[in-house]
């Protein structure tokens, strides 16, 4: 057919994750093509418009590291920027924005349709080839063939989606689109393992019809951390949240009609995210709690709708309704599109490699909620390794995989293909056991050299880095040779230890009560430094010990990967362990470190405290056999 094109990948999905994979093989120099149903929706925000959080955030800057474009947009969209967990460490600190839903779909979209080497279809795909084992082309609903060398699946929530409001089922990938069928079916003919998940959405209220008098306002950040390392401010205008709460009310409403809910009717069967329970989950499993919070998160500058963050539901109708004009400020609220629960199929993770290819079928590539995941940080991080290593392999160039110990990704990745998932997976900073090393501030440092070997970063990218990483290091020779005595300092009203020891600027940051101010009083030329600059140094030495000790731990797990552990060991005696963790090791009897590691809910902490205590042992075991040797 002369309509028939070829690629050298395809990806198919216009999400999260379709955008990154898609966006990170074209900066890999190949011919790519990005199906989708419309191009109207590429770059939906179908739950809530949001972008990172605790761990989430950490996954975004670690995208945008790599030339990602989610970091980018969501600077361009982002109406209410507010970093979380700021009183506490840097490692832990979650940057998060609330997005205008439209601008962040209009820039996603522009921002795609101007990649060279990207070309995008509104044409669904309807019939997969194969030769043997091997993905080769596809049909397209306008009859066209399209021939591909490697192909990325982004399905999202379409894979056999079903929509639940009270008894009501609706198939759908998302309100007012239809679901994806047959690939299921495809799937299962290669003999590849599927399961089924839920996820949620709360009902979307008329902004004008909140009494907004009666709730705490909360101001985005005065001092913005944008989420581009390519950006230092942001220009869109910031808007506030509001927050209300549940009630007594609202509790008895829910409990005499909870098996009304398509969650506890049997209805649906499926797991759904325990980390972000509906409201009906909230009521049945906190009975002592007598409230829960409830943001409400403006969808965009221009726009009326507000979503009730907190009250995700599949409750029919009227008692939506009812429950919503139960809480304060809601009195009189208008429901704009009710809640609900969708089903949807994934596959397996297990069945994926650390590229993200599927063991069964050459050259197809798997990312985003099709691998048990959510959320649409998650869905990206998949996007732009599945896009990378799609373009390299068609490159034919080395593969691309990060580990445990690199970025919030290799820890995603390597939990989805070596844990699986029992329910849908999200990420949070105790995932991590080396969350001190993978910050979200040195996320750039951490992975932009490893994009530029791979070649999927700009020029512009790569000149800015490198002014910056200059920059570090001219500072870094420049201030090691500072340095003053304690008497010395004490003149300017800086009290430490009289031990006569001489001290940097990096060494005196590790102090609490020491800023910049109080430097600058000493060393004027501290005033030069960019703040952005000195916090990433600020930080540099307050983790300079915790960090050095991270890096022991992770040579330790490499070398220690085989570590057997000792017949009819008891894990009863290791402190610090959960009782899930505890249970699962009794049940399991795990033989060595590395069968540990791979048992789901065994966090990476909890493998560290198990690696230090078996050595312990052993070494004390040691010792005593020692001592009563000839």
């Amino acid at each position: 057919m002369k309509d028939d094109l070829s690629f050298d990948v395809v990806v198919i999905g216009g999400g999260h994750a379709g955008c990154e994979a898609a966006a990170a093989s074209a900066r890999m120099g190949v011919n790519t093509g990005l199906f989708t149903h419309k191009i109207q929706t590429i770059g939906e925000m179908s739950c809530n418009p949001a972008i990172g959080g605790l761990g989430k955030g950490h996954l975004v800057k670690e995208i945008d590291a790599l030339d990602g474009v989610m970091g980018v947009v969501a600077d361009k969209s982002g109406i209410q920027f507010r970093l979380l967990n700021r009183s506490r460490g840097p490692a832990v600190r979650g940057p998060r924005t609330q997005s205008d839903r439209a601008l962040y779909k209009k820039y996603m979209q522009e921002t795609l349709l101007s990649y060279c080497n990207l070309k995008v279809f509104s044409d669904p795909v309807v019939e997969f080839i194969f030769d043997k084992n091997q993905v080769v082309a596809f049909n397209t609903k306008s009859g066209k063939k399209i021939n591909c060398k490697k192909m990325i699946l982004t399905t999202g929530t379409f894979l056999n989606g079903l929509i639940h409001i009270g008894n009501k089922k609706t198939p759908a990938g998302r309100v007012g689109e239809k679901a994806t069928y047959g690939l299921s079916k495809t799937f299962k003919r290669h003999n590849f393992n599927l399961g089924r998940m839920k996820t949620g959405t709360p009902p979307r209220i008329e902004k004008k019809s909140i009494n907004f008098k009666k709730l705490r306002k909360q101001e985005s950040d005065k001092k913005i951390i944008p989420f581009s390392f390519m950006n230092t401010s942001i220009k869109v205008k910031q808007i506030p949240c509001f927050i209300t709460y549940t009630n007594k009310k609202t509790h008895n409403i829910i409990d005499n009609n909870i098996v009304k809910s398509a969650i506890y009717s049997g209805q649906i069967q499926s797991t759904g995210p325990r980390y972000c329970p509906s409201i009906e989950d909230k009521i049945v499993k906190f009975k002592d709690k007598n409230q829960h919070h409830i943001f409400l998160e403006p969808e965009g500058l221009n726009s009326n709708v507000v979503y009730p963050n907190g009250i995700s539901t599949s409750l029919p109708e009227k008692i939506q309704k009812d429950f919503v004009r139960s809480i304060e400020g809601l009195e009189e609220a208008k429901i704009l599109q009710f809640g609900y629960a969708i089903e949807y199929d994934y596959v397996d993770p297990l069945q994926l490699s650390n590229t993200l290819e599927t063991n069964k079928i050459n050259n197809l590539y798997l990312a985003g909620q099709i691998n048990g995941t959510t959320g649409y940080e998650e869905a990206a991080a998949q996007g732009i390794i599945a896009g990378l290593n799609a373009g390299l392999k068609a490159l034919k160039k080395k593969e691309f995989i990060l580990s445990r110990s690199e970025a919030y990704i290799g820890v995603l990745i390597d939990d989805l293909v070596n844990k699986g998932v029992t329910e849908p997976y999200r990420m949070f900073t105790s995932r991590a056991e080396y969350r001190l090393l993978l910050r979200s501030d040195n996320a750039d440092l951490r992975l932009t050299p490893k994009g530029i070997s791979i070649g999927c970063i700009s020029e512009e990218r790569i000149k800015k880095f490198k002014k910056k990483q200059i920059l570090l290091e001219n500072i870094d020779k420049k201030y090691k040779k500072m340095s003053f005595t304690p008497n010395k300092l004490l003149k300017y009203g800086i009290k430490i230890n009289l031990d006569g020891k001489k001290r940097s600027i990096f060494d005196l940051l590790v102090f609490k009560d020491i800023d910049k101010k109080k430097l600058e009083k000493i060393w004027p030329e501290v005033k030069k430094i960019p703040t952005d600059i000195f916090q990433e140094l600020e930080t540099k030495s307050v983790y300079k010990g915790y960090v050095k000790r991270q890096l022991q731990d992770i040579n330790d797990l490499k070398k220690d990967e085989e570590l057997k552990i000792p017949e009819n060991f008891d894990f009863n005696e290791i402190p610090n362990l959960t009782k899930e963790v505890l249970e699962k090791l009794n049940y399991i009897k795990p033989k060595n470190l590395g069968e540990i590691t791979r048992i789901s809910g065994v966090t990476p902490a909890a493998v560290v405290n198990i690696l230090r205590f078996v050595n312990r042992k052993k070494t004390k075991n040691l010792k005593k056999k020692n001592k009563w040797a000839v």
